[in-house]
């Protein structure tokens, strides 16, 4: 039986926008713990400017507490963080994979487009969250489908299948995270909105943010047209990103 656990594994409080979060999840067995994104790690708030760099924490707006890490918040819940055998990106953005080398032993899986942009020195990546040379799994294009989406079938063993959803636009690789949980499907998009809100306004204020952050505008603002489908003619679908905090469960 698997248990889904949410963490908060960062608080931004970003100087133009606002309050925004670091959504990850925990998946749970008996046998092992895998991780959707990390968010900030246990190193990052111990050396931030070193790990990090001042001008990110300045425009970002990190609020740091060891407590949120992952690590720290699966001790909390009385797990061994030493089980986490796996981690799924959704792509490579410091704030989704600081917590990385906390769990140097897992294996990392990510769209093989992602790891290639990061590799080719794309000034959005910083090096130091895989500086710990960690065992990386890409998954290149598939035929699979998902409703209507590529879906990559990931080389977990684990109770039930996983995929990767490229939803590129954000990043050059940025994918989604699909697995059945009970009765309904669970969405995690990452980055591909900031806002659920995004959804219902092609003109909501985070837009520019998200232009800005994008390393394909207009691949981005497809996939936002093809999430905002999906979430209309799949209602029973449980979809959420990574940011907006009215979708973490405790914070409402």
């Amino acid at each position: 039986m698997i248990r889904i656990h949410h963490l908060n594994c960062v608080d931004i409080q970003s100087p133009q926008f606002g309050k925004a979060i670091g959504h990850c999840l925990l998946l749970e067995t008996t046998e092992k713990l895998v991780l959707i994104d990390t968010g900030v790690g246990w190193l990052d708030t111990q050396a931030p400017a070193q790990r990090i760099g001042q001008q990110m924490l300045d425009l970002v707006g990190f609020q740091f507490n060891e407590q949120q890490t992952a690590i720290k918040q699966i001790e909390a819940l009385g797990l061994n963080p030493a089980k986490i055998t796996d981690c799924v990106i959704s792509h490579l953005d410091n704030d989704h994979i600081g917590g990385l080398a906390d769990f140097p032993a897992a294996k990392i899986h990510v769209s093989f487009e992602e790891y290639e942009s990061f590799k080719s020195g794309n000034p959005r990546y910083l090096s130091i969250p895989l500086a710990h040379e960690p065992s990386i799994i890409t998954y290149p294009k598939s035929s699979e489908t998902w409703f209507g989406f590529e879906a990559r079938r990931l080389t977990i063993d684990f109770e039930m299948p996983m995929f990767l959803i490229p939803l590129f636009g954000h990043t050059l690789g940025h994918c989604g995270v699909a697995f059945q949980y009970q009765n309904h499907w669970v969405f995690y998009v990452g980055d591909a909105y900031y806002l659920k809100a995004e959804l219902l306004d092609d003109n909501h204020p985070v837009n520019e943010l998200a232009k800005l952050r994008a390393d394909d505008d207009i691949v981005r603002l497809e996939t936002l047209n093809k999430l905002r489908k999906l979430a209309k003619e799949n209602p029973t679908i449980e979809m959420f990103g990574y940011h907006d905090p009215v979708e973490f469960p405790t914070l409402e």
